[in-house]
């Protein structure tokens, strides 16, 4: 069987979690992989609507679902995430969710610092969910995180905490702001490690054995390719590796085991924060996509920005990621338009190029080239076939599988799951 690697193709919000929710029935494993309690997925079951911003979407369905390495976590997140979904019913228990015990902790002092250099006047405003993620992929990285499974000594984590707080504390009196005593911290992580603990797991081995008892895997990725810490518009990026090689080394599973990456793709393309968008519209048309799409944040409720589909960018991501099959999204978004562009190509300093420099300053000049194409008057909101589809609706999909050079594998016409016209499964592969 296939294991299938979920990622965003653009910058995130491309409408994951329908298409996660649909594959996870499917599934028998569902894995978070990176990021933290900053990705957003409503997921609408019987017409009941789960926000879940933490655990994988498996969770909601019954499945094994599992928080892998890469994530940050939140323990006070998670435990309020996992109260939440209990009150709407949801069972939740170590039977059906895992954490990797070498998962690294955010703790209060890293969303502290999130918020006092988002709201600062000097640097760079990356336009964060001010959650503590980018905090704490730093401690991470700088080797004196606090981990899951520290919560299970407390000697241990007396210790971890003074390492960590070694760099804090000074790094606090520079910004104007009072040091934290270990005693604090503590006491802090000791009122939820009981509830955390429980759920503790050697991942690695666990995912290993259920891939060679030939469970179908879903890894489940979280903002979009764009936003990757390398590949994406830097510095306006999260703090982790968000393309699908970091589904094995955020899971403890080999990259051989992955078998098909989908890249979920919108229609049209929005972003949330700072940073650069070629094809951003400030006029009636963005605010029409915009007010259609519903576009505000599932985590913050910021609005989105809004602009034409960006194939230079989808068709990058493509290659990065390994994509091979696309999972389109709003399609319905774009009914009614008498014309929708598509950008093909960017102009840089007189030249024409077909790919996104890395550069911050050429990001920010590249303009798009654009083809425009009949929009279609019929609608194709709730259509489960091609049949359903207008000609010129049909014209559209096609053209964006030749610019981007991926199949459609997916076509998603409303947020109700079962709008959903399947060209290939990805679990059949």
């Amino acid at each position: 069987m296939a294991n299938v690697v979920v990622v965003g193709s653009q910058w995130g919000d491309e409408g994951k979690g329908k298409i996660v929710d649909w594959l996870s029935e499917r599934a028998d494993v569902v894995v978070r992989f990176q990021g933290g309690h900053n990705a957003g997925h409503t997921l609408v079951i019987d017409g009941v609507s789960y926000k879940l911003s933490l655990l994988p979407s498996g969770v909601v369905r019954g499945k094994l679902s599992v928080i892998g390495n890469g994530v940050v976590l939140d323990p006070h997140a998670f435990v309020k995430e996992v109260e939440k979904l209990s009150g709407q019913g949801v069972t939740v228990t170590p039977e059906n969710l895992r954490i990797a015990e070498n998962a690294s902790l955010i703790l209060s002092l890293h969303r502290e610092l999130d918020e006092l250099r988002e709201t600062s006047n000097t640097g760079t405003r990356i336009g964060t969910t001010k959650r503590g993620i980018g905090p704490a992929y730093e401690d991470k990285v700088g080797r004196r995180a606090i981990r899951v499974m520290d919560l299970a000594d407390k000697d241990v984590l007396t210790a971890r905490i003074e390492r960590l707080l070694a760099h804090h504390n000074p790094l606090r009196r520079g910004l104007g702001q009072p040091e934290i005593a270990v005693e604090t911290i503590h006491a802090e992580l000791m009122e939820v490690a009981d509830k955390v603990l429980p759920y503790v797991d050697l991942v690695w081995r666990l995912l290993d054995e259920k891939r060679r008892s030939g469970a179908r895997i879903l890894f489940e990725g979280a903002q979009g390719a764009l936003l990757d810490n390398d590949h994406g518009t830097y510095p306006f990026v999260t703090s982790s590796n968000t393309t699908a090689g970091q589904a094995a080394t955020g899971s403890g599973l080999g990259p051989g085991a992955l078998s098909y990456v989908l890249g979920i793709t919108k229609a049209y393309t929005t972003r949330v924060g700072e940073g650069p968008f070629p094809t951003e519209l400030t006029d009636e048309v963005g605010e029409f996509l915009g007010t259609r799409g519903h576009e505000f944040g599932t985590v913050t409720g910021r609005k989105r920005r809004c602009g034409w589909f960006d194939a230079v960018l989808v068709r990058q991501t493509v290659r990065v990621s390994g994509i091979n099959g696309i999972a389109l999204t709003k399609l319905d978004v774009l009914d009614g338009l008498e014309e929708i562009k598509v950008c093909v190509g960017y102009k840089l300093d007189g030249k024409t190029i077909d790919y996104l420099p890395a550069s911050q300053e050429a990001q920010a000049k590249v303009e798009p080239v654009y083809e425009t194409l009949e929009g279609w008057s019929g609608t194709t909101r709730g259509a489960r076939s091609w049949a359903d589809l207008p000609a010129q609706a049909v014209k559209y999909v096609r053209y964006v599988e030749e610019l981007i050079g991926a199949p459609v594998a997916m076509l998603s016409t409303s947020p109700d799951r079962l709008d959903t016209i399947l060209v290939q499964d990805p679990f059949q592969d």
